[in-house]
């Protein structure tokens, strides 16, 4: 009977053995390359989905701002509204009294909402350099040329 060796290299010649031991190494090396890549890709999942969760928040934030920013702009609105029937309903003198005293900002927003017919009466009752100045924002914001000599006075 022939004897059973128990080494694994037996029957094997040096180059083999060499070429099996390269192979072994490169094995390790691969190993080592492929727990690397894993862990890697773990960390990348990780960033990923936190940056996935941070711009679903975003986004809920954003939805937001953006609904109170209309609740907001309504909330102008309905004031502003208010603001221009009460001017339309006063009487054209006094109206006038208070759009002479108004920041030209609110005063052309009230204007611009208003019905013509009853900014009409109440410019005529303005001071004539504040109703021409308001005349002029009014066709600069709407884009009307002021004709030639209207805006030196």
């Amino acid at each position: 009977a022939t004897p059973v060796s128990t080494d694994p290299g037996a029957g094997m010649s040096q180059t083999e053995l060499d070429v099996l031991q390269k192979l072994q190494e490169r094995r390790g090396t691969l190993d080592g390359r492929e727990k690397d890549i894993e862990k890697r890709e773990a960390l990348l999942k990780a960033a990923e989905d936190q940056i996935d969760r941070k711009v679903a928040e975003m986004k809920t934030l954003q939805n937001t701002i953006e609904g109170l920013l209309r609740q907001y702009n309504d909330q102008e609105d309905n004031k502003m509204r208010s603001l221009v029937k009460i001017y339309e309903n006063m009487k054209p003198k006094e109206a006038a009294k208070i759009f002479e005293q108004l920041d030209m900002n609110i005063l052309l927003e009230v204007v611009e909402r208003m019905k013509e017919q009853r900014v009409a009466p109440i410019m005529a009752e303005m001071d004539p350099s504040k109703a021409k100045a308001v005349t002029a924002e009014l066709a600069q914001r709407r884009q009307i040329p002021m004709p030639r000599g209207a805006s030196g006075g």
